[in-house]
């Protein structure tokens, strides 16, 4: 895996070279982490300046980047490309070159590959490619710059017009960010514990949506779009009873098979992360089938309650890998914490990610590459909010006067009497309940909580992608939401910024092309299967036999953190001091937030979730806003803001 930083001079060719900034070594060095094995930069015919930090993975000793194509010929060095990511079909796509256009290769590796797709086939090329990446590729006959992401958005990409040029990095903290916050882009991280694609809390800064694509012509504007927009069939358009399922079941055991497969080539060590879930379990025991001397990795917390390492050493003996778990404590986290924070560049308040980043720590000590579970939810039905859908749906038939007066008894009945919740939602249209697997302070909290009036509904981020959806059944429609959203928002990002921290390559490999295009096949009633306590009942029905048969069945665990127990205990000082001494005052009322941390100290309510989500954004100010916090410093006591 690799980091990028792309400066585009808004000047005409040549004219302007004295303009470019000379301060990309810098800008890398802030980035080192996502590529410590080569730093490069490179000024082309000045008026683009391409910048890279290299993790070398395929072809370790050649592949340098920033990149040319061609290497010889009448347009040699056409292309300049900097690319992040893995490109999974780079040989058979590199064949095909060959045969059908004569392309020659200067290298073994994918990168160039993606360059010389476009000079063959143009920016659709894009469509051809398998894997995960995020690019910058500046075609210098034409004079236009050409970025895209991956359909799923595994890797990131920000980018920052300015009426000087275009810039684009990996992460946000390589760009010329000033002070000045997106108070919109505030108000969904309040909402939703992470900040949703394209904003960033920096404004004028935004993120390439995930299947995303830009380009740039110096002078011109920069035109976005999304190019690809993955999406679930209709729920009865195959259902064809049993001998349809099982069509399904081994087209899916295959596909996946094959997408393990591909994900091992690697000229670097490969490990895998192993929790006690089906997801996890699966990945590790097709890599196994492939790689059997594989090393797997385990994360638990020293608190009773909120470990999954005896459950991971369980399916690791069984499966015959090697495992490697680490056990961590309050005191661990809240040491790292500023450094997690700082790696996020956006706050993220998923406390799993606090895990996630000592799991990656230690695997990064062993291997280069690692396998992940992530995706499978999205793709498969993982949540159990997604029952809902059934449960609601007795209440949905009923005629609209009735469902309106049930939704105004909720209006009247005491908060806490049985049904009222069940009643509440069942009455409320889904585009208007469901925006994602988060829900942290509601529009009225929000009202209390932030200091200025919010202008941007919550439903700004899901009613788009409703409307996309319209077609679809309710389950499908919430798997839409989360994938557009929630997948790149929260899931991916805290993937990538964790294990980058510590220089590791981590593949998803549930998020390929091949695999979704079964499950986007998959019924609903064969996903989330009403009135069944366990939900990816395909999935689970396709690794059934190669996963071991406890974990097979076992319901979906998440990712427990003890930040509840923390905020009671060995946190609950510092957490009070940091709301003490934070300058974000002037944006949110921290005296609330004070008075939800006694009440949860005490154990009258549990608001841990909403304390973490302002303690995280608190940290990130204090970075990134005000400057007040170093977070590679030792601090003698948990960090605060000086």
């Amino acid at each position: 895996m690799c980091g990028l930083v792309v400066y585009v001079s808004a000047g005409q060719r040549g004219a302007r070279g004295e303009r470019l900034p000379t301060d990309l070594p810098q800008r890398l060095g802030l980035m080192r982490h996502r590529g410590p094995d080569e730093t490069s930069v490179r000024v082309v015919d000045d008026q683009i300046v391409l910048g890279f930090q290299r993790l070398a993975i395929v072809d370790v000793d050649g592949s340098s980047q920033p990149l040319s194509y061609p290497p010889e010929g009448e347009d040699a060095e056409r292309w300049a490309l900097c690319f992040n990511g893995e490109l999974y079909n780079y040989r058979e796509l590199r064949d095909e070159l060959r045969r059908e256009h004569g392309a020659r290769f200067a290298t073994n590796g994918d990168a160039e590959v993606v360059a010389a797709a476009y000079h063959y086939w143009g920016p659709e090329a894009v469509h051809r490619f398998r894997g995960m990446f995020a690019y910058a590729l500046w075609d210098r006959t034409d004079g236009v710059l050409y970025a895209a992401r991956d359909p799923f958005g595994i890797k990131p990409l920000y980018y920052l017009p300015t009426p000087d040029g275009l810039w684009l990095a990996s992460e946000k903290k390589s760009l010329p960010n000033g002070r000045e916050l997106d108070t919109d882009a505030l108000g969904h991280y309040l909402s939703l514990q992470y900040v949703p694609e394209p904003f960033s809390l920096h404004a004028g800064v935004r993120r390439l949506s995930a299947g995303g694509r830009l380009s740039y012509r110096p002078g011109g504007d920069v035109i976005a779009e999304r190019y690809v927009r993955p999406t679930f069939q209709p729920a009865d358009s195959h259902d064809g009873g049993r001998p349809a399922q099982d069509g399904l079941v081994t087209e899916l055991r295959e596909a996946l098979r094959d997408s393990v497969r591909t994900h091992l080539n690697a000229d670097v060590p490969v490990g895998a992360f192993l929790s006690g879930g089906v997801d996890s379990t699966a990945v590790v025991a097709l890599a196994h089938e492939v790689k059997p001397d594989l090393q797997v990795f385990s994360v638990g917390f020293d608190t009773d309650g909120y470990s999954e390492c005896d459950l991971a050493d369980a399916s690791a003996r069984e499966l015959g890998v090697k495992h490697t778990p680490t056990v961590i404590t309050g005191a661990d986290v809240l040491g790292a914490l500023p450094r997690i924070v700082w790696h996020l560049d956006d706050p993220l308040a998923d406390p799993s990610l606090t895990p996630l980043y000592f799991l990656a720590r230690t695997a990064s000590e062993h291997v280069t590459v690692v396998l992940s579970g992530e995706g499978a939810d999205e793709l498969f039905g993982g949540y159990t909010i997604y029952r809902e859908a059934a449960a609601v749906a007795p209440v949905g038939r009923l005629p609209h006067p009735l469902q309106r007066a049930l939704r105004g008894l909720t209006a009247v009945l005491p908060e806490g009497v049985k049904g009222r919740s069940y009643l509440e939602r069942a009455t409320t249209p889904l585009e208007q309940r469901y925006y994602g697997n988060a829900r942290m302070f509601d529009a009225a909290e929000k009202d209390t909580l932030l200091r200025h009036r919010q202008t941007a509904p919550r439903t700004e981020v899901t009613a788009p992608v409703y409307a996309e959806a319209a077609a679809l059944d309710d389950v499908s429609k919430m798997q839409i939401v989360d994938m557009y959203t929630w997948l790149p928002g929260d899931i991916l990002t805290k993937a990538d910024r964790m294990s980058m921290a510590h220089s590791l390559e981590l593949r998803v490999p549930f998020l390929d092309r091949r695999v979704f295009e079964v499950a986007s096949r998959i019924p609903s009633t064969l996903r989330v299967p009403a009135g069944s306590k366990t939900t990816k009942y395909l999935l689970r029905e396709a690794v059934r036999g190669i996963v071991p048969e406890p974990v097979t069945d076992r319901r979906k665990l998440g990712f427990a953190t003890p930040t509840r127990v923390w905020l009671r205990g060995e946190m609950a000082d510092w957490a009070d001091d940091l709301l003490s001494h934070s300058g974000a005052g002037d944006l949110i009322d921290l005296e609330y937030v004070r008075g939800l941390l006694a009440a949860h100290r005490q154990g009258r309510a549990d608001h841990a979730r909403k304390i973490w989500t302002v303690l995280v954004f608190c940290l990130w100010y204090a970075m990134f806003i005000e400057h007040s916090l170093d977070p590679f410093a030792a601090p003698a006591r948990p960090p605060v803001p000086a």
